[in-house]
């Protein structure tokens, strides 16, 4: 079995800096999966910064990826803001009713403390445990969700799609009031010594289309990157589904990195908007990863590996997205041994002739 050389952090600045090194960087984008790492049930992340903290450090000292990212699900900006979310006992939580059911109550919504309301506080605590315990070695990240996404848990996701048709002003009340809550829990990411993991499941173009992106959805990002940027921190963008529309506009709200997901073609993103930024993906999470077999992993790292490789601003190996809770540990191994099989300076001839 090939051994890392390098620290993930000595790794990515060596990356950042175009100096040599050991392999590219790795992320199997692990969520809940943590959980199973040491034996516990999601549902026991409920109010437990401490138990967060555990299963992330243990899932990178087993696994060994680049980028821990602390989170439990989407919805825990929302959840202190007032929405209800129903929490499985072992499986991840979902929206169990928005915040609001109208748009007069719009106004009732108050941004949240990130020091005080639900949840946030127990995630904050995990993130530094986490830098305490190995933030020497490995960045850690915590998982954000977006102005628009988390809109669309404050009043319900039909009901803000359709209002960006029928009430474009309210659909802006809401977005202004979920980035308030962003800045100063992005704030509180970064004074723990972190770095905000943006996510923004509902601007896909699989909900919105590209000109409902641009009016609702990029303005707020924008505001929400800029600020990061000012804090000395780079950011890196998720979006679920198909995003090819608008690359240019994730690029152009500031994004360093965009994550892909399996829905889109790594090769596009290259052709379309590789010369301003990272990319990051796009092995798929379920197929793959969850159903696949060691033997698919390495197949799939290899695939994404050809098309992304010669990126002029870089790649990261990763999954499309989260992994399913239940993904085998000896899958999540085969994306990092892959990686170090196929090592760095890439090795033109050996990636196409697996």
């Amino acid at each position: 079995m090939i051994k890392d050389e390098m620290t993930p952090l000595e790794r990515m600045k060596a990356y950042n800096n175009h100096e040599s090194i050991d392999r590219l960087p790795c992320v199997p984008i692990v969520g809940n999966t943590a959980a199973r790492v040491i034996g516990v049930k999601v549902s026991d992340f409920k109010g437990n910064g401490k138990l967060i903290a555990k299963a992330h450090i243990e899932a990178y000292k087993l696994f060994k990826y680049d980028i821990i990212r602390v989170f439990t699900d989407l919805y825990t900006q929302a959840e202190a803001m007032g929405a209800k979310v129903f929490n499985p006992k072992d499986e991840t939580a979902y929206l169990e009713s928005p915040a609001i059911s109208s748009v007069d109550q719009i106004d009732s919504l108050k941004p949240a403390d990130p020091y005080k309301d639900g949840d946030l506080p127990q995630h904050l605590e995990a993130m530094k445990i986490a830098v305490s315990e190995v933030g020497k070695e490995v960045a850690v990240t915590g998982a954000l969700t977006c102005p628009f996404t988390n809109a669309s848990f404050l009043i319900g996701a039909e009901n803000l799609v359709r209002l960006t048709l029928r009430n474009p002003e309210a659909v802006h009340k809401l977005c202004k009031v979920s980035l308030e809550t962003n800045l100063k829990y992005a704030e509180a990411i970064i004074d723990a010594g972190c770095t905000p993991s943006l996510t923004d499941a509902m601007s896909s173009c699989t909900v919105i289309s590209p000109k409902q992106f641009k009016e609702f959805s990029f303005p707020y990002l924008k505001i929400l990157i800029d600020y990061i940027h000012s804090r000395g921190k780079g950011v890196t963008l998720h979006i679920c589904g198909k995003t090819n529309k608008i690359w240019p506009y994730m690029v152009e709200a500031g994004a360093d990195c965009i994550s892909i997901d399996n829905d889109a073609d790594l090769l596009e993103a290259k052709s379309l908007v590789g010369n301003n930024v990272r990319l990051m993906g796009n092995i798929r999470p379920s197929e793959i990863m969850f159903n696949g077999s060691t033997n698919d992993v390495r197949n799939a790292v290899f695939e994404c590996v050809k098309k992304a490789y010669d990126n002029p601003k870089g790649y990261i190996v990763a999954s499309g997205c989260s992994l399913p809770t239940e993904t085998p540990f000896e899958n999540i191994h085969a994306m990092l041994d892959t990686v170090r099989e196929i090592g760095y300076p890439i090795d033109i001839e050996k990636i196409y002739k697996n």
